[in-house]
């Protein structure tokens, strides 16, 4: 389960914070850029990504799919909750759907309209550092989407009477927490991890929502629109001289600049209890990582599948299978720029949640004492697995290229990916495993009632 993982808006525009900041974490990096060669690993064909970056610092990254007719990009905004102004949480998410109300010479049906002429699927959304605006359509109309998406950030019209129903949808959401106590507690978890901006919720605060103007949005949008720290990220069956041709003729006039996304920090160690009006208990905890782009997030991404990664994983089996204490646990590994974190999550009564907490306390523990050759064979198979099914896609794949450059400055290629990951040996995971061993996590619950082995 994504951190933030919304539902569709009213729109129709499904939330898909998939490129940059709080995104499922890849553990690696990658290297320069070169025309594609024809070579495999693992049944994965390196397609090698080309990059460019604009004289206004807006970097154009393309993997080709030419066996596809049709062609994703995402554009990734330097913008997120952890840049809302303090009072006025909020801010990003709202912007983003206001941006979408209108562009140019076009009002928001006319842009609607013009973009389902030409058979755009649009999602995105705002998230913790950053946000982003994804379409996917045939590649034969690349010349004519491009300028329609680089218009949504060179021209807003970001009228008034666009501005409360933007508003309004966004305090729709925060209020659908109420109906996704998962995906509140991720919230609440999250708050009580990080002490940084990146800590605030994307959907912001009641009160920072009310306390939203449309001229105050304004403000912060000609500082967030701006192509420094942009990234343009488009894959699938178009072609390299063509889609730098398109982005420089769309967004080369784009100017602006703004502030850095602020450095992660990680507050102490804590435990709390959310109480909620449910007939559930969720259970999240969370603790620091690797560094994205490390060797070491290669060997945690490893052990962490070892623990969580499939349905004979350690958790599964010690939790849900042999004690059946749980609907639902999982343990993964999430990245926001320059900081690598993990999650665990459990759903259960409340009758089970003391036992469900002690058990996943004591896994997480237990991975110190080293993993098996046949627990990490399997973790390696169903790694590659994904990795091969989410190259098929070619939203997927603008996805990574634009989590890549957002958050370690270059893109990879899948063959990287999968080679780091088959590198991975038996030593390597148990040398690791046994020198870092699971710290004080944070713990925070939700449910009617407290949980005795959540309270410090």
């Amino acid at each position: 389960m994504s951190i933030d993982d919304r539902a569709a808006s009213a729109r129709g525009v499904a939330r898909a914070d998939a490129a940059a900041g709080d995104a499922p974490a890849a553990p690696t990096g990658g290297d320069d850029l070169a025309p594609s060669t024809e070579t495999e690993a693992a049944g994965v064909k390196e397609r090698r990504p080309l990059t460019a970056r604009l004289d206004n610092g807006l970097t154009v990254v393309y993997e080709a799919m030419p066996w596809l007719p049709s062609v994703s990009a995402t554009l990734v905004l330097p913008f997120g909750s952890a840049s809302d102004p303090q009072g006025l949480e909020g801010t990003a998410t709202v912007l983003h759907e206001w941006l979408q109300r209108g562009a140019g010479d076009l009002d928001s049906r006319a842009l609607s309209d013009a973009l389902e002429d030409l058979g755009v699927r649009r999602s995105g959304g705002a998230s913790r550092e950053s946000s982003s605006l994804n379409m996917s359509f045939l590649a034969s109309e690349l010349e004519e989407v491009m300028p329609l998406l680089a218009s949504m950030v060179t021209e807003p019209r970001l009228d008034d009477a666009e501005f409360e129903p933007s508003r309004e949808l966004a305090v729709q959401e925060l209020e659908s927490l109420d109906d996704t106590p998962a995906q509140r507690l991720f919230d609440e978890l999250l708050a009580a991890f990080v002490a940084s901006p990146q800590g605030r919720s994307p959907l912001g605060t009641a009160e920072g929502l009310a306390a939203l103007t449309a001229e105050g949005v304004r403000a912060e949008a000609r500082l967030a629109l701006r192509p420094a720290g942009a990234v343009l990220a488009v894959a699938g069956g178009a072609d390299w001289e063509r889609v730098l041709s398109s982005a420089e003729a769309s967004f080369g006039g784009w100017e602006g600049e703004g502030p850095a996304v602020p450095q992660v920090a990680v507050a102490a160690p804590g435990r709390r209890h959310v109480v909620a009006d449910s007939a559930q208990v969720q259970i999240g905890l969370a603790f620091p990582g690797p560094v994205p782009g490390t060797d070491e997030a290669y060997v945690h991404s490893v052990a962490l599948n070892v623990l969580s990664g499939s349905m004979g994983s350690r958790l599964f089996t010690e939790v849900r299978e042999k004690r059946g204490l749980v609907y639902t646990v999982s343990a993964f590994y999430r990245s926001l720029r320059g900081f690598g974190y993990t999650v665990g999550y459990a759903g259960t009564t409340p009758e089970r949640a003391d036992e469900t907490l002690e058990v996943f306390l004591a896994e997480l523990d237990r991975l110190a004492q080293g993993v098996t050759a046949e627990e990490l064979e399997r973790a390696k198979v169903g790694m590659l697995s994904s990795l091969v099914m989410q190259g098929e896609s070619s939203g997927a794949t603008a996805g990574r290229l634009a989590g890549d450059v957002f958050n370690l400055g270059r893109a990879r290629t899948l063959e990287e990916i999968t080679a780091r990951v088959q590198a991975v040996t038996l030593d390597d995971v148990n040398e690791y495993v046994g020198r870092n061993r699971v710290p004080e996590p944070t713990i925070v619950t939700l449910g009617p009632a407290r949980v005795p082995a959540a309270v410090g």
